[in-house]
């Protein structure tokens, strides 16, 4: 039987547009979906960039112009994997259009953005959702069974970090195609937008809302050459952020991100204890969970390695044969195949544009409370 088709029209070229374009092509080997998932149109400024990132990916078509892609009635789904200050207008164009919308994260460059955001899909009834892939990553989706299942009991600690060293280089320019990430205005922050909210984001998702904040951050090299100006230029974002948060259940919990953490590329791991048990994950050993469960005989009572890659866990079954391990491009795999089988449920996955907004809201009282020295309620969605 014929399944109908969902076109993809992909803004974006980089990092992320290969990662979402990767998992778009792959999801329906491995995931029986009820749509057969098409590469219709990748866009970006440069049409020789477009050309050469849509024969790569098997991309039908290119467009220069992010709005004629939104026009293009053979369009269901515009995929929003450009920098962060584009994410709002293009994401208002596309739900005015009636557009299913997928964007990166953060949802917006801060709170008030990503309120228009939500506030225009939920008007136009439009599909949407957020790539927070780290809650696919199947470890992690079994570290929410295990709470869920009220096996770690009553949580008191929740820990977080995420460390990166790629900006320690003073003479490093901020700005443009490759380092837009440090340009305050394209980015909105640094580090609290870009890494802890990966952490915020799956935290709230294991352990329900923050409620209150006390942070501190920091910008070591306080001004860099910009590339598009030539000029020498004050830096805004924020370097490394580190804050403490009270959840609404009750737990503690500390978060931790940086790019001056030599020898560290991309070191993710959180931890929760609780009355019963405590689990930790590590992106670096990302297929397997460590688990403490106290009601273990005492003599055998010891730390777990869980290696995750058998059928009865997150979905594994639909992969190889139970030993053999997954990476990290297939948490995107697992994004896509959740929200192309809630079309045919009739539901959308998490995170939506809603949820993200609950992040938002977290890294900003982050950021103010690092600027005013205080404590900071978080507000809620």
């Amino acid at each position: 039987m014929a399944k109908n088709q969902l076109n993809i029209g992909m803004v974006g070229y980089g990092f992320m547009g290969r990662a979402h374009s990767n998992a778009f092509r792959k999801a329906g080997n491995f995931f029986p979906l009820d749509y057969d998932i098409v590469l219709k149109a990748a866009c970006a400024r440069s049409a020789d960039k477009a050309q050469a990132f849509a024969d790569n990916w098997g991309y039908e078509s290119i467009e220069t112009d992010w709005r004629k892609l939104i026009e293009r009635k053979d369009i269901d789904v515009i995929d929003i994997a450009s920098p962060n200050d584009t994410h709002k207008e293009i994401a208002l164009a596309a739900a005015a259009a009636g557009k299913m919308i997928l964007c990166e994260k953060p949802l917006g460059r801060n709170a008030t953005e990503s309120e228009e955001m939500v506030a225009a899909v939920e008007a136009a009834g439009v599909k949407n959702m957020v790539w927070y892939n780290y809650r696919r990553v199947p470890a992690v989706t079994m570290a929410k069974q295990l709470v869920e299942e009220g096996r770690l009991g009553r949580i008191f600690h929740y820990r977080a970090k995420f460390l990166q060293d790629w900006t320690i280089n003073a003479d490093l320019p901020q700005g443009g195609a490759a380092l837009w990430r440090l340009d305050v205005d394209v980015a909105g922050s640094g580090v609290t937008g870009d890494l802890l909210a990966h952490c915020i984001d799956t935290a709230m998702w294991l352990n329900g809302p923050i409620v209150e904040v006390s942070a501190m951050t920091e910008t070591f090299v306080k001004e860099r050459m910009h590339n598009l100006t030539g000029k020498v230029e004050k830096v805004g974002i924020d370097d490394a952020s580190i804050f403490m948060a009270r959840f609404a259940n009750g737990s503690l919990a500390t978060f931790e991100a940086t790019r001056y953490a030599r020898g560290h590329k991309a070191l993710y791991t959180l931890e929760m204890n609780g009355e019963k048990a405590s689990l930790f994950w590590d992106l670096h050993d990302l297929h397997r969970l460590q688990y403490f469960d106290h009601a273990d005989e005492g003599k055998l009572r010891a730390w777990r390695n869980i290696h995750v890659s058998d059928g009865d866990q997150p979905y594994m079954k639909n992969w190889w044969v139970p030993g053999l391990q997954i990476g990290y491009e297939h948490s995107f795999v697992h994004q896509v195949a959740d929200f192309v089988t809630g079309l045919g449920e009739g539901t959308t996955p998490s995170p939506t544009f809603r949820e993200a907004l609950q992040t938002d809201y977290v890294t900003d009282a982050v950021l103010k409370s690092a600027r005013e020295r205080n404590w900071q309620p978080v507000k809620q969605s």
